[in-house]
Protein backbone atom coordinates (compact mmCIF):
# COMPACT_ATOMS: atom_id res chain seq x y z
CA UNK A 1 0.00 0.00 0.00
CA UNK A 2 1.73 3.43 -0.98
CA UNK A 3 2.02 6.12 1.70
CA UNK A 4 0.14 9.27 1.47
CA UNK A 5 2.07 12.14 1.00
CA UNK A 6 1.52 15.56 2.41
CA UNK A 7 -0.02 16.57 -0.86
CA UNK A 8 -2.44 14.08 -0.84
CA UNK A 9 -3.33 14.75 2.72
CA UNK A 10 -4.14 18.50 2.04
CA UNK A 11 -6.25 17.50 -1.37
CA UNK A 12 -8.39 14.89 1.16
CA UNK A 13 -9.09 17.54 3.69
CA UNK A 14 -9.85 20.13 0.89
CA UNK A 15 -12.17 17.84 -1.00
CA UNK A 16 -14.07 16.77 2.69
CA UNK A 17 -14.03 20.68 2.99
CA UNK A 18 -15.40 21.22 -0.55
CA UNK A 19 -17.99 18.54 -0.27
CA UNK A 20 -19.13 20.33 3.84
CA UNK A 21 -19.75 23.10 2.25
CA UNK A 22 -21.88 22.47 -0.27
CA UNK A 23 -23.91 20.10 1.65
CA UNK A 24 -24.33 23.23 4.39
CA UNK A 25 -25.84 24.71 1.71
CA UNK A 26 -27.91 22.00 0.56
CA UNK A 27 -26.88 21.70 -3.09
CA UNK A 28 -26.90 19.26 -5.22
CA UNK A 29 -24.01 17.88 -7.74
CA UNK A 30 -25.78 19.10 -10.55
CA UNK A 31 -27.37 22.59 -9.05
CA UNK A 32 -23.58 23.35 -8.69
CA UNK A 33 -22.27 22.39 -11.86
CA UNK A 34 -25.35 24.60 -13.38
CA UNK A 35 -23.86 27.32 -11.10
CA UNK A 36 -20.19 26.94 -11.85
CA UNK A 37 -20.12 25.37 -14.98
CA UNK A 38 -17.72 22.64 -13.83
CA UNK A 39 -18.69 19.24 -14.18
CA UNK A 40 -20.57 16.48 -11.82
CA UNK A 41 -18.04 14.25 -12.16
CA UNK A 42 -15.15 16.75 -11.75
CA UNK A 43 -17.12 18.16 -8.58
CA UNK A 44 -17.11 14.47 -7.34
CA UNK A 45 -13.65 13.86 -7.25
CA UNK A 46 -12.56 17.70 -6.12
CA UNK A 47 -14.67 16.62 -2.89
CA UNK A 48 -13.44 12.83 -2.62
CA UNK A 49 -9.90 13.77 -2.91
CA UNK A 50 -9.73 12.40 -6.47
CA UNK A 51 -8.82 15.38 -8.13
CA UNK A 52 -6.33 18.12 -7.34
CA UNK A 53 -8.10 21.52 -6.61
CA UNK A 54 -6.52 24.64 -9.29
CA UNK A 55 -7.27 28.00 -9.18
CA UNK A 56 -9.62 27.53 -12.35
CA UNK A 57 -11.42 25.07 -10.38
CA UNK A 58 -11.72 27.25 -6.71
CA UNK A 59 -12.42 30.51 -8.22
CA UNK A 60 -15.98 29.26 -9.73
CA UNK A 61 -17.21 27.37 -6.12
CA UNK A 62 -15.70 30.64 -4.06
CA UNK A 63 -18.31 32.73 -6.70
CA UNK A 64 -20.59 30.24 -6.39
CA UNK A 65 -20.62 30.07 -2.08
CA UNK A 66 -19.79 33.65 -1.98
CA UNK A 67 -17.03 32.95 -0.37
CA UNK A 68 -12.93 34.12 -0.40
CA UNK A 69 -10.93 31.69 -1.76
CA UNK A 70 -9.23 31.72 2.02
CA UNK A 71 -12.40 30.91 3.59
CA UNK A 72 -13.32 28.56 0.83
CA UNK A 73 -9.82 26.27 1.28
CA UNK A 74 -9.84 26.75 5.10
CA UNK A 75 -6.64 29.21 5.11
CA UNK A 76 -5.28 29.87 8.67
CA UNK A 77 -6.73 32.70 10.53
CA UNK A 78 -5.19 36.13 10.34
CA UNK A 79 -5.89 37.74 13.51
CA UNK A 80 -8.69 39.51 12.39
CA UNK A 81 -11.38 39.38 15.15
CA UNK A 82 -13.60 40.88 12.86
CA UNK A 83 -16.31 38.37 11.32
CA UNK A 84 -16.71 39.11 7.65
CA UNK A 85 -20.58 37.74 7.02
CA UNK A 86 -21.24 37.23 3.20
CA UNK A 87 -24.94 35.86 2.84
CA UNK A 88 -26.14 33.35 0.09
CA UNK A 89 -29.22 33.57 -1.66
CA UNK A 90 -30.73 30.88 -3.23
CA UNK A 91 -34.51 30.16 -4.12
CA UNK A 92 -35.02 34.06 -3.14
CA UNK A 93 -34.16 32.80 0.44
CA UNK A 94 -31.43 34.88 2.28
CA UNK A 95 -28.50 32.61 4.32
CA UNK A 96 -26.36 34.95 6.58
CA UNK A 97 -23.39 32.23 7.56
CA UNK A 98 -22.47 32.65 11.45
CA UNK A 99 -20.25 29.81 11.96
CA UNK A 100 -17.00 29.94 10.21
CA UNK A 101 -16.18 26.04 10.69
CA UNK A 102 -17.57 23.24 8.02
CA UNK A 103 -18.51 20.27 8.97
CA UNK A 104 -19.66 20.83 12.96
CA UNK A 105 -22.67 22.64 13.91
CA UNK A 106 -23.75 25.31 11.68
CA UNK A 107 -25.29 28.50 12.47
CA UNK A 108 -27.42 30.81 9.88
CA UNK A 109 -29.64 33.82 10.00
CA UNK A 110 -32.47 32.64 7.27
CA UNK A 111 -34.47 35.55 5.92
CA UNK A 112 -37.44 33.96 4.29
CA UNK A 113 -39.00 36.43 1.91
CA UNK A 114 -42.40 37.65 1.93
CA UNK A 115 -43.02 36.74 -1.72
CA UNK A 116 -44.14 33.16 -2.31
CA UNK A 117 -40.53 31.26 -3.31
CA UNK A 118 -40.55 27.69 -5.04
CA UNK A 119 -38.77 26.51 -1.49
CA UNK A 120 -41.86 27.91 0.81
CA UNK A 121 -44.78 28.33 -1.31
CA UNK A 122 -47.73 26.19 0.43
CA UNK A 123 -48.04 24.00 -3.03
CA UNK A 124 -43.82 23.42 -2.95
CA UNK A 125 -42.64 20.05 -3.24
CA UNK A 126 -41.49 19.12 0.50
CA UNK A 127 -37.75 18.44 -0.08
CA UNK A 128 -35.58 15.84 2.52
CA UNK A 129 -31.91 15.32 2.98
CA UNK A 130 -29.40 14.31 5.30
CA UNK A 131 -29.21 16.28 8.78
CA UNK A 132 -30.54 17.61 11.74
CA UNK A 133 -32.00 21.34 11.67
CA UNK A 134 -33.47 23.22 14.64
CA UNK A 135 -35.21 26.82 14.26
CA UNK A 136 -35.92 29.85 16.29
CA UNK A 137 -38.47 32.32 14.89
CA UNK A 138 -37.20 35.78 15.47
CA UNK A 139 -39.30 38.27 13.49
CA UNK A 140 -42.34 37.45 11.61
CA UNK A 141 -44.65 33.92 11.30
CA UNK A 142 -43.06 30.95 9.88
CA UNK A 143 -44.90 27.97 8.10
CA UNK A 144 -43.23 24.19 8.34
CA UNK A 145 -44.62 21.97 6.89
CA UNK A 146 -43.68 18.29 7.74
CA UNK A 147 -44.70 15.71 6.28
CA UNK A 148 -48.59 15.76 6.33
CA UNK A 149 -48.09 18.19 8.94
CA UNK A 150 -48.19 21.78 8.55
CA UNK A 151 -47.46 24.25 11.43
CA UNK A 152 -47.56 28.27 11.67
CA UNK A 153 -44.55 29.98 14.34
CA UNK A 154 -44.55 33.27 15.84
CA UNK A 155 -41.31 34.89 16.93
CA UNK A 156 -39.89 33.01 19.96
CA UNK A 157 -41.00 29.65 19.37
CA UNK A 158 -38.73 27.52 18.30
CA UNK A 159 -38.83 23.47 16.37
CA UNK A 160 -36.26 20.73 15.70
CA UNK A 161 -36.36 17.91 13.13
CA UNK A 162 -34.72 15.23 11.44
CA UNK A 163 -34.10 16.93 7.65
CA UNK A 164 -35.19 13.25 6.38
CA UNK A 165 -38.65 13.80 7.31
CA UNK A 166 -40.18 15.94 4.16
CA UNK A 167 -40.17 19.67 4.74
CA UNK A 168 -40.46 23.25 3.57
CA UNK A 169 -40.20 26.06 4.55
CA UNK A 170 -41.61 29.97 4.52
CA UNK A 171 -43.51 32.69 5.63
CA UNK A 172 -46.82 31.89 6.87
CA UNK A 173 -48.68 35.26 6.11
CA UNK A 174 -46.24 36.81 2.57
CA UNK A 175 -44.68 38.84 4.92
CA UNK A 176 -40.99 38.76 5.96
CA UNK A 177 -39.55 35.98 8.41
CA UNK A 178 -36.47 36.37 10.41
CA UNK A 179 -35.26 32.80 11.66
CA UNK A 180 -32.02 31.51 13.23
CA UNK A 181 -31.46 28.39 12.22
CA UNK A 182 -28.82 25.84 13.39
CA UNK A 183 -27.93 22.64 10.91
CA UNK A 184 -26.00 19.64 12.05
CA UNK A 185 -24.64 16.43 10.51
CA UNK A 186 -27.06 13.26 10.42
CA UNK A 187 -27.57 12.41 14.57
CA UNK A 188 -26.27 15.81 15.73
CA UNK A 189 -28.82 17.40 17.63
CA UNK A 190 -28.92 21.04 19.32
CA UNK A 191 -28.61 20.10 23.19
CA UNK A 192 -30.33 23.21 25.56
CA UNK A 193 -29.67 23.35 28.94
CA UNK A 194 -32.04 25.03 31.01
CA UNK A 195 -31.24 25.92 34.25
CA UNK A 196 -32.11 25.43 38.07
CA UNK A 197 -33.75 27.94 39.19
Amino acid sequence: MANMTDDDGVTAALGRRLRAIRTQRGLTLAELERDTGISSSTLSRLESGQRRATVDLLLPLARAYAVTLDELVGAPETGDPRVHIKPVVRRGITYIPLTRRTGALQAFKVIYPGVRTDHGAPDAPLVRHDGYEWLYVLSGNLRLRLGEQTIVMGPGEAAEFDTHVPHSIGSADGRPVEVLSLFGKQGERAHLRASSG
